[in-house]
């Protein structure tokens, strides 16, 4: 059942990142305000991204967090290259050696990630905890996007988007995985936080693409939110990690791959304020 849920997950993978695309695209002429919702590519992103997200969150019905969440980092491989199009430009070398890189390193995770799946459980106690620490992260990080400008503002604001959006995962996975077909389980209130949370991650993922640096913002989101979902796993829900050197050492190897990508693709960061000039001279500067 787990390699059914990150098959699951790859395909959600994909609408997600082409939803995050156009939605990208709106946020920098835009900017995070209610305008937003009179833009028909923004909500045709959104519908594109539930959908993706939808499928993400049938997969941690079916496979552990620490499985599940490190396929969302696929989304970059989709993502900067239709964020390249929509520009009016032509992929760069580097963005596609840092796709390569996070697909061969995300590849080696998930083939080393115990498959073993236990049944997810929460206290309130834990749960509460965690939202207070995610709550932490996303203070901090705004109040340190305050004092920057450019990439580094875009960074902070996705570190906060990316916690939100792990512990929306996090509480998929109790709320799914411990179902069971009782359907007196989900009367609890994981499930209603779920939607709370979600809107949060939205909020914040819109005002970290409004700066504009989507490769920063958008690497950085599919950093945070898997690392801090696997930390929830195994802190909280009592998920594997692999032991054993001839596991661990090709876990590093693969992660260290899968950082470079990320960074690779992150920091190139080439459409702020691209989308206002014409396709011609667009394609020309790249």
């Amino acid at each position: 059942m787990t390699w059914v849920g990150i098959s699951i997950a790859l395909v959600g993978a994909l609408g997600y990142a082409l939803g995050a695309a156009l939605q990208q695209f709106e946020a920098v002429s835009e900017g995070a305000s209610l305008k937003l919702m009179k833009r028909p590519r923004w909500l045709l992103g959104g519908v594109i991204g539930f959908a993706g997200a939808s499928l993400h969150a049938v997969a941690l019905s079916f496979a552990p967090l620490i499985a599940v969440q490190p396929v969302s980092v696929a989304t970059l491989v989709f993502a900067v290259p239709l964020a390249a199009m929509m520009h009016g430009r032509r992929p760069r070398k580097e963005e596609i050696m840092g796709s390569i890189a996070v697909a061969v390193g995300l590849l080696g995770l998930v083939l080393l990630l115990p498959t073993h799946a236990v049944t997810p459980h929460l206290t309130n106690h834990e749960a509460f905890g965690f939202l207070g620490a995610v709550g932490l992260v996303v203070l901090v990080a705004h109040l340190a996007a305050r004092k920057v400008t450019g990439s580094a503002k875009a960074l902070l604001l996705s570190v906060g988007a990316g916690a939100v959006t792990a512990s929306v995962s996090t509480f998929v996975r109790v709320v799914g995985g411990g179902f069971g077909g009782d359907l007196s389980k989900l009367l609890s209130w994981f499930l209603f936080a779920i939607p709370v949370l979600l809107l949060c991650a939205i909020v914040l993922l819109q005002k970290s693409y409004e700066v504009g640096y989507f490769g920063i913002a958008y690497a950085t989101v599919q950093v945070v939110d898997p690392i801090t979902s696997i930390i929830a796993g195994v802190l909280l829900l009592g998920e594997a990690m692999p032991t054993g050197w001839l596991d661990v050492i090709p876990a590093l190897f693969a992660a260290a791959l899968l950082i470079w990508g990320t960074v690779t693709l992150g920091r190139l960061a080439p459409d702020h304020g691209v989308s206002a000039l014409p396709r011609e001279t667009a394609l020309l500067r790249s």
